[in-house]
Protein backbone atom coordinates (compact mmCIF):
# COMPACT_ATOMS: atom_id res chain seq x y z
CA UNK A 1 0.00 0.00 0.00
CA UNK A 2 1.28 3.22 -1.04
CA UNK A 3 0.98 6.24 1.08
CA UNK A 4 -0.37 10.06 0.25
CA UNK A 5 -2.65 10.86 -2.66
CA UNK A 6 -2.89 8.47 -5.44
CA UNK A 7 -3.82 10.02 -9.00
CA UNK A 8 -6.20 7.74 -11.11
CA UNK A 9 -7.09 7.77 -14.65
CA UNK A 10 -10.70 9.29 -15.16
CA UNK A 11 -12.02 6.05 -17.29
CA UNK A 12 -10.62 3.64 -13.82
CA UNK A 13 -13.05 2.97 -11.17
CA UNK A 14 -11.97 0.43 -7.99
CA UNK A 15 -13.84 -2.69 -8.52
CA UNK A 16 -14.00 -5.66 -5.74
CA UNK A 17 -12.57 -8.97 -7.09
CA UNK A 18 -13.81 -12.53 -5.78
CA UNK A 19 -10.92 -14.68 -5.11
CA UNK A 20 -10.72 -18.11 -4.90
CA UNK A 21 -10.30 -19.93 -1.15
CA UNK A 22 -7.47 -18.21 0.95
CA UNK A 23 -5.86 -16.95 -2.45
CA UNK A 24 -5.89 -13.44 -1.77
CA UNK A 25 -2.63 -12.51 -1.44
CA UNK A 26 -1.51 -14.23 -4.35
CA UNK A 27 -3.56 -12.33 -6.64
CA UNK A 28 -2.40 -9.78 -5.59
CA UNK A 29 1.23 -10.80 -6.23
CA UNK A 30 0.24 -11.65 -9.58
CA UNK A 31 -2.01 -7.66 -9.86
CA UNK A 32 1.60 -6.36 -9.00
CA UNK A 33 3.64 -8.29 -12.06
CA UNK A 34 0.57 -7.16 -13.98
CA UNK A 35 0.86 -3.79 -13.41
CA UNK A 36 -2.89 -3.45 -12.18
CA UNK A 37 -3.54 -0.85 -9.11
CA UNK A 38 -4.63 -3.39 -6.38
CA UNK A 39 -5.39 -2.85 -2.59
CA UNK A 40 -5.39 -5.82 -0.51
CA UNK A 41 -6.50 -4.89 3.23
CA UNK A 42 -4.43 -6.79 5.52
CA UNK A 43 -4.57 -7.41 9.19
CA UNK A 44 -1.82 -8.45 12.02
CA UNK A 45 -3.28 -11.57 14.09
CA UNK A 46 -1.42 -13.48 16.49
CA UNK A 47 -2.37 -17.31 16.06
CA UNK A 48 -1.66 -19.77 18.67
CA UNK A 49 -0.91 -23.19 18.71
CA UNK A 50 -0.23 -25.58 21.39
CA UNK A 51 3.64 -25.38 21.14
CA UNK A 52 4.17 -22.24 20.35
CA UNK A 53 2.50 -18.81 19.02
CA UNK A 54 3.10 -16.40 15.28
CA UNK A 55 2.02 -13.31 14.34
CA UNK A 56 0.00 -13.57 10.60
CA UNK A 57 -0.50 -11.17 8.86
CA UNK A 58 -3.76 -11.73 7.18
CA UNK A 59 -6.69 -10.31 4.63
CA UNK A 60 -9.27 -8.16 6.01
CA UNK A 61 -11.88 -9.00 4.25
CA UNK A 62 -11.37 -13.07 3.40
CA UNK A 63 -11.81 -13.72 0.07
CA UNK A 64 -11.74 -10.34 -1.33
CA UNK A 65 -9.60 -7.50 -2.86
CA UNK A 66 -9.93 -4.42 -4.74
CA UNK A 67 -8.93 -3.27 -8.11
CA UNK A 68 -8.60 -0.04 -10.24
CA UNK A 69 -9.96 -1.08 -13.78
CA UNK A 70 -11.59 0.26 -17.26
CA UNK A 71 -14.53 -1.75 -17.47
CA UNK A 72 -14.30 -1.54 -21.16
CA UNK A 73 -11.03 -2.49 -22.13
CA UNK A 74 -8.89 -5.60 -22.13
CA UNK A 75 -7.80 -5.06 -18.66
CA UNK A 76 -11.03 -6.66 -17.19
CA UNK A 77 -10.45 -9.81 -19.24
CA UNK A 78 -6.82 -9.85 -17.66
CA UNK A 79 -7.90 -9.95 -14.55
CA UNK A 80 -10.49 -12.62 -14.69
CA UNK A 81 -8.00 -14.90 -16.31
CA UNK A 82 -5.33 -14.18 -13.49
CA UNK A 83 -5.29 -17.37 -11.32
CA UNK A 84 -7.02 -17.36 -8.07
CA UNK A 85 -9.83 -14.67 -9.49
CA UNK A 86 -13.15 -16.25 -9.37
CA UNK A 87 -14.51 -12.88 -10.35
CA UNK A 88 -15.93 -9.53 -10.22
CA UNK A 89 -18.80 -8.56 -7.68
CA UNK A 90 -21.63 -6.59 -9.16
CA UNK A 91 -25.06 -7.82 -10.48
CA UNK A 92 -26.71 -9.73 -13.40
CA UNK A 93 -25.73 -6.53 -15.26
CA UNK A 94 -22.12 -6.94 -15.06
CA UNK A 95 -19.58 -5.55 -12.41
CA UNK A 96 -19.80 -3.11 -10.44
CA UNK A 97 -17.49 -0.23 -9.24
CA UNK A 98 -17.13 0.43 -5.58
CA UNK A 99 -17.07 3.89 -4.71
CA UNK A 100 -13.64 5.90 -4.00
CA UNK A 101 -14.69 7.51 -0.40
CA UNK A 102 -15.56 3.79 0.50
CA UNK A 103 -11.86 2.73 -0.58
CA UNK A 104 -10.23 5.78 1.46
CA UNK A 105 -12.16 5.00 4.59
CA UNK A 106 -10.68 1.89 4.88
CA UNK A 107 -7.12 3.59 3.52
CA UNK A 108 -7.33 5.96 6.31
CA UNK A 109 -7.77 3.55 9.45
CA UNK A 110 -5.44 1.33 8.04
CA UNK A 111 -2.70 4.38 7.66
CA UNK A 112 -3.16 5.68 10.78
CA UNK A 113 -2.09 2.36 12.23
CA UNK A 114 -5.51 2.04 14.64
CA UNK A 115 -6.70 -0.97 16.42
CA UNK A 116 -9.41 -2.08 13.88
CA UNK A 117 -11.58 -5.93 13.02
CA UNK A 118 -13.72 -6.79 10.15
CA UNK A 119 -16.95 -6.66 11.48
CA UNK A 120 -20.46 -7.88 9.70
CA UNK A 121 -21.69 -5.25 7.56
CA UNK A 122 -25.09 -3.96 9.37
CA UNK A 123 -28.20 -2.22 8.18
CA UNK A 124 -29.44 0.04 11.19
CA UNK A 125 -27.10 2.74 13.13
CA UNK A 126 -26.72 6.39 12.70
CA UNK A 127 -24.55 7.94 10.36
CA UNK A 128 -21.74 9.75 11.71
CA UNK A 129 -18.96 11.99 10.51
CA UNK A 130 -15.18 12.41 12.27
CA UNK A 131 -14.72 15.85 13.52
CA UNK A 132 -11.58 15.27 15.67
CA UNK A 133 -8.72 13.28 15.90
CA UNK A 134 -6.71 11.09 13.05
CA UNK A 135 -9.89 9.89 11.29
CA UNK A 136 -11.28 13.26 10.94
CA UNK A 137 -14.05 13.74 7.64
CA UNK A 138 -14.45 9.95 7.33
CA UNK A 139 -18.21 9.20 7.70
CA UNK A 140 -19.21 6.01 9.33
CA UNK A 141 -21.66 3.92 11.25
CA UNK A 142 -22.06 4.78 15.34
CA UNK A 143 -22.34 1.90 16.97
CA UNK A 144 -21.93 1.44 20.88
CA UNK A 145 -20.47 -2.05 23.01
CA UNK A 146 -20.60 -1.83 26.23
CA UNK A 147 -18.54 1.35 27.35
CA UNK A 148 -16.56 1.53 23.81
CA UNK A 149 -18.47 3.60 20.85
CA UNK A 150 -16.93 1.87 17.31
CA UNK A 151 -17.01 3.61 14.05
CA UNK A 152 -18.27 0.82 11.12
CA UNK A 153 -16.80 1.69 8.14
CA UNK A 154 -18.69 -0.44 4.99
CA UNK A 155 -17.76 -1.72 1.57
CA UNK A 156 -21.64 -2.18 0.84
CA UNK A 157 -20.71 -3.84 -2.54
CA UNK A 158 -19.10 -6.78 -0.65
CA UNK A 159 -21.35 -7.05 2.42
CA UNK A 160 -18.41 -6.11 4.51
CA UNK A 161 -17.19 -3.52 7.29
CA UNK A 162 -14.20 -2.91 9.76
CA UNK A 163 -15.19 -1.41 13.04
CA UNK A 164 -12.51 1.23 15.04
CA UNK A 165 -12.71 2.27 18.41
CA UNK A 166 -13.75 5.73 18.48
CA UNK A 167 -14.08 8.61 20.92
CA UNK A 168 -18.50 9.06 20.85
CA UNK A 169 -17.69 13.07 21.76
CA UNK A 170 -15.16 13.02 18.39
CA UNK A 171 -17.94 12.51 16.10
CA UNK A 172 -21.14 14.49 14.76
CA UNK A 173 -24.33 13.20 13.35
CA UNK A 174 -25.08 13.45 9.63
CA UNK A 175 -28.56 12.63 7.82
CA UNK A 176 -31.25 10.08 8.62
CA UNK A 177 -30.61 6.78 10.59
CA UNK A 178 -29.86 4.23 8.30
CA UNK A 179 -32.46 2.22 9.70
CA UNK A 180 -35.14 4.89 8.29
CA UNK A 181 -33.57 4.60 4.52
CA UNK A 182 -36.06 2.60 2.31
CA UNK A 183 -33.77 2.28 -0.54
CA UNK A 184 -34.08 -1.32 -1.82
CA UNK A 185 -30.04 -2.86 -2.41
CA UNK A 186 -29.48 -5.63 -4.93
CA UNK A 187 -27.35 -8.33 -3.29
CA UNK A 188 -23.83 -8.53 -4.95
CA UNK A 189 -22.94 -11.28 -6.81
CA UNK A 190 -20.03 -12.44 -8.83
CA UNK A 191 -19.70 -12.50 -12.21
CA UNK A 192 -17.12 -12.99 -14.85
Amino acid sequence: MTSGVEYYSPDTFWFAIWTRSRQEKVVASMFESLEITHFLPLKVEIHRWSDRKQIVTIPLFKGYLFARLNPTKDCRLRVLNTPGVAGLVGNQAGPLPVPDYEIENIRAVITQKMQYSAYPSIPIGNRVRVVRGALAGIEGTLLRTHAESKLVLSVEMIHQSIAVNICSSDVEPIGTPLHAQTACKTPAIAVA
